[in-house]
């Protein structure tokens, strides 16, 4: 487990980033990564602490073995740390950048707020594995003649796909948008993962077999029932799309957006994809972001990467202790201060702030209309004020999956969140041999949870199509 005695000889050493003045600047990744040694010295922190709560279901949905690689880095064994790595994460390059790290919350020394820089190490290996040419396609000896559709080429859907192609089965991604990737492409900014990670992903999955079939919306360009005709199995991976709706009085003044339709439009121009919608840009504006959650924050961060004057973040939430107790929650996902980078960029934040509704002149957006809450989020009387805005974006999450086309002509059953009906053993739907993972079935969730239910969901598949499966639980 690294180093006996690691945690007590080294402090905890997180990557720096670029000052943010200069990586406002641009749309490029601003982390700066700690050399060889340093990183060597992190992973020996690593403890014997008994019970690793960092990979138990309180840390790492897809139960990375994290002392077993923090151990090989330690020893230099950097081939063996990538192998073990990807024995359990098919994509940790994503997870290792983008995943808020449930791992180090639950670490043994996060008892004393110095938990070991997990992240921070898995990305390293992941990067590592990549430069030193360890990463290499596994494409199946066998075929198995089985033919499998997978909707969607986000995480899990991806991750269902390499791992059904690995053993031997025809498998077909259909996506949308213009390129792989789902929301990791469109919806994260490149200044959080770029996406060459996700295109060299990509060609290593159609060496190993995968056909991806881009600009296709199943339910739309091409009907569930042609598609189920002609595939064995069909996992629905679409994702949770459909935007909460707060109902706000002048939400359809110009200049109030949902905030997808700004990320993804931001995406594709970054990536050099034409974008034919009508430009949504922050350039000299005043930005009110109403939400508190990941998707806000990475909407204040490209704002200010388009050069708003100002970015103001609306949270409904009462500001969060700067420390948890750690007695009563630890090794749990703890309720406590944190500041992302696109907010220490800049944003000013509102806490216990609720929005009332958005007022406008001519048609167009002028400001926001807000209150303070009190513990049952009531606004309080008298607490009222307005915030100056020229473009506000709503990122209050998700109500479920988009309804129409795909899951209308499916027929599958769906709950009352707006999710696709399935356990999470088999991830069978309620249609024949239709299967569903990720945020369609589970809700808005994490990267790595889409991770481990596409590996999950391949298994389950992989047993319906041959009555057993060498896949990993």
């Amino acid at each position: 487990m690294g180093k006996v005695t690691g945690f007590l000889e080294y402090d905890r050493q997180e990557q720096k980033y670029q000052l943010a003045g200069e990586r406002v600047r641009h749309f490029r990744e601003f982390t700066l990564p700690l050399d060889t040694n340093d990183l060597r010295k992190q992973a020996g922190r690593c403890m014997d602490c008994g019970i690793p709560f960092c990979h138990g279901p309180t840390g790492c949905p897809v139960h990375n073995q994290i002392p077993d690689w923090n151990d090989l880095v330690w020893s230099n064994d950097w081939e063996e740390a990538a192998r073990n790595l990807h024995t359990t994460n098919n994509f940790p390059e994503f997870t290792g950048r983008i995943c808020p790290a449930p791992c180090e919350e639950a670490c043994t020394l996060n008892l004393e707020n110095q938990p070991v820089t997990i992240k921070t190490i898995e990305q390293a290996i992941a990067d590592k594995a990549w430069e030193m040419g360890f990463v290499k396609p596994e494409p199946a000896d066998v075929q198995t003649g089985k033919r499998v559709a997978v909707i969607g080429s986000g995480p899990a859907g991806m991750a269902a796909a390499q791992q059904l192609a690995r053993v031997g089965h025809e498998v077909h991604v259909f996506e949308r948008q213009a390129k792989p990737g789902g929301l990791l492409r469109y919806g994260i900014p490149d200044f959080k993962m770029e996406k060459y990670h996700i295109d060299r992903r990509v060609k290593q999955m159609e060496a190993e077999g995968v056909v991806f079939h881009c600009g296709v919306n199943i339910g739309v360009d091409k009907s569930f029932a042609s598609l189920h005709n002609e595939f064995d199995a069909v996992l629905f991976a679409g994702g949770a799309e459909d935007p909460r709706n707060p109902n706000l009085p002048g939400q359809e003044l110009a200049g109030v957006f949902y905030a997808m339709p700004y990320l993804t439009q931001s995406n594709q121009r970054v990536g050099g994809e034409d974008v034919t919608a009508e430009p949504i840009l922050a350039a000299g504006k005043h930005v009110v972001v109403i939400g508190g959650g990941d998707t806000a924050s990475d909407c204040v961060g490209t704002a200010f990467r388009q050069g708003a004057l100002s970015v103001t973040q609306l949270d409904i939430r009462p500001k969060p202790p700067e420390r948890e107790d750690k007695l009563t929650v630890w090794p749990y996902w703890p309720t406590k201060m944190r500041t992302s980078s696109s907010q220490a960029e800049g944003a000013e934040r509102e806490f216990q702030a609720a929005t009332l509704g958005i007022e406008g002149k001519k048609g167009r957006v002028t400001g926001v209309q807000c209150a303070r809450v009190d513990d049952r989020r009531q606004p309080i009387p008298g607490s009222e004020f307005i915030l100056r805005a020229d473009l506000v974006f709503i990122a209050i999450g998700f109500a479920g999956s988009v309804k129409e086309g795909l899951l209308d002509q499916s027929g599958v059953t769906m709950d009352r969140r707006g999710n696709v009906v399935a356990d999470d053993k088999s991830y069978r739907t309620s249609s024949d041999k239709v299967f569903v993972a990720g945020d369609m079935r589970r809700g808005q969730s994490l990267v790595v949870w889409a991770i481990r239910e596409g590996r999950q969901a391949a298994r389950s598949i992989d047993i319906f199509l041959t009555g057993s499966s060498t896949l990993p639980v």
